[in-house]
């Protein structure tokens, strides 16, 4: 063979065959469709990734790992609902729960990023390497952001348990929880101040809060029945046990002496001005709050029903806030009611609130049903009235549902909104008894003239106790054989069944929320 003739055989040997590159793409190619499949299952079981692309002791390790922890879910799924409040209320558990889901989103994308890249070709093209990239963001994005979720909730819920309740040593006088049944030891009742508090945006704040309604929540711990007694904030002549510090300053109660009409002896000037003429520590160096303290013992002595067990303070500012969170309130309109405006001053309202039946309220327009009064000639005594109603919203219309998906608005306005002395480790009872609350239909009684005797400037306390105890057999005697389907205010949608015609009863009788807060408009 000629020179030339050699070169050229050379040269047609040496030029790259197109077809010869064939099988090795194709088998790249299926080994990346393979990689993105294994990618995806190794984002599932985590650890599975690792195993398949050889290397075997850290994906076993890691599906060690992943098996421990759902074994770990089971086992607290199986330890019951106790359990599990008892953890959800801890916020040393919920701080290390933050931190642990936090550590295992980072965790679980680092094995999805590692598996594709132990799975992928070693020499992956630019299109490969694109759509492995896309397919590992989309996983770990799928992965982190539920676990992110997790976390928040876990945060909003230790925020709002750290600022809203203590971890006090037990007060005297107060429950103890222990391991038993029964938490609540010999008592039968559970007596909560509810106070609703108004700092007002436009208030002078060395004025303090000013207590604008006052209630006492009394709870049957066994069955939860409630019922709400509602006194007016210019109750006078609050009476305090001789047993009590207080009725060495207070001998004949909250009262001048002269005048049941002076303003500044008023139940609702208690918070502010008994406080400011006694020694702070007169009833004990750990009270929380020294304004509600003096009231839990007044009122608890007038209604006849002794000291109060708690106190929880509801800040009027951010009560429309709470309601927002919760998605609104629905609530029947009788009359109507007014949007600010001011009688003495006669400043006209900016508007009302129009009857209607289960008429779904925001929470400006809660705040003002709850508190609108301007020419209304029952003023501040039918807005009591609708102020149980708003609570008996609340309390039957706030689904778990609900309450999850707005968990961290509600979390967050609770914290500016709620003040109280209930200690974080009486939650789980507390917990405990909200359900057995909410499968009951609420009862109320008013204190105001003209009804069972009462006066606000000289209140017959004997009368106003021996009404509160027939309250309570009423209420016990309503709700037996009752079941939660049977109610009618346990719809979520509604806050009383619309009704032609209210259910009359006894003067002095307590009453049904259920009916009391239904549509009634000839009422």
């Amino acid at each position: 063979m000629t020179e030339p003739t050699r070169a050229l055989s050379d040269s047609a040997d040496a030029a790259p065959d197109p077809d010869a590159d064939q099988p090795r793409r194709a088998v790249g190619a299926g080994r990346f469709r393979w990689a993105m499949v294994w990618t995806a299952l190794g984002a599932l079981i985590p650890g599975l990734g690792l195993w398949h692309a050889g290397r075997r002791v850290a994906g076993s390790i890691v599906m060690g790992v992943f098996v421990a922890l759902l074994l770990a879910i089971a086992y607290l799924g199986l330890a019951g609902k106790d359990r599990l409040i008892e953890l959800g209320t801890n916020v040393d558990v919920l701080n290390g729960l933050v931190v642990g889901l936090a550590v295992l989103a980072v965790a679980w994308v680092v094995v999805i990023v590692t598996s594709h890249l132990s799975l992928r070709p070693a020499q992956p093209s630019g299109a490969q390497r694109f759509a492995g990239g896309v397919l590992v963001g989309i996983l770990a994005l799928a992965v982190a952001t539920p676990l992110a979720v997790g976390a928040e909730y876990a945060r909003s819920t230790a925020n709002f348990l750290g600022t809203v309740f203590d971890d006090d040593p037990v007060p005297s006088g107060q429950p103890t929880p222990d391991q038993s049944a029964n938490p609540w030891g010999s008592k039968e009742r559970l007596n909560v101040l509810v106070i609703g508090g108004d700092s007002g945006t436009n208030r002078d704040p060395s004025l303090g809060l000013r207590a604008d309604t006052v209630m006492v929540a009394s709870i049957d711990l066994k069955t939860g029945v409630s019922t709400l007694f509602s006194l007016p904030r210019q109750t006078a002549r609050i009476p305090f046990p001789k047993s009590s510090p207080l009725h060495k300053y207070y001998p004949n109660g909250f009262y001048d002496g002269v005048d049941g009409a002076n303003s500044n002896y008023f139940l609702n000037a208690m918070y502010n001005n008994i406080p400011a003429r006694i020694p702070r520590n007169l009833l004990g160096d750990n009270v929380k709050n020294l304004g509600a303290e003096v009231m839990k013992v007044g009122v608890g002595e007038a209604l006849g029903l002794g000291k109060l067990d708690y106190f929880v303070i509801v800040n009027m500012d951010g009560f429309k806030q709470f309601i927002n969170a919760l998605g609104g309130i629905t609530l029947n309109v009788n009359y109507r009611i007014p949007i600010g405006g001011k009688t003495t001053e006669r400043v006209p309202p900016k508007g009302y609130i129009e009857p209607g039946p289960n008429k779904h309220l925001d929470g400006r327009l809660a705040l003002w049903y709850a508190r609108g009064r301007y020419g209304l000639t029952t003023g501040d005594y039918s807005r009591m009235e609708r102020q149980r109603c708003v609570i008996n919203a609340v309390v039957q219309q706030a689904q778990p549902q609900v309450v999850l998906t707005n968990f961290e608005k509600i979390a967050a306005a609770g914290s500016k909104t709620i003040q109280t002395d209930i200690p974080r480790r009486m939650l789980k009872p507390m917990i405990e008894l909200a359900l057995k609350v909410k499968n009951t239909n609420l009862h109320s009684v008013v204190f105001q003239p003209g009804v069972a005797g009462w006066v606000s400037s000289n209140p017959p306390w004997p009368a106003v106790q021996r009404r509160v105890q027939q309250a309570l057999r009423e209420a016990d005697r309503a709700e037996a054989g009752k079941t939660a389907t049977a109610s009618p205010s346990a719809s979520p949608g509604e806050s009383g069944s619309p009704s032609a015609k209210p259910t009359k009863k006894p003067s002095g009788k307590s009453d049904d929320l259920s009916d009391s807060c239904a549509y009634h408009p000839a009422k």
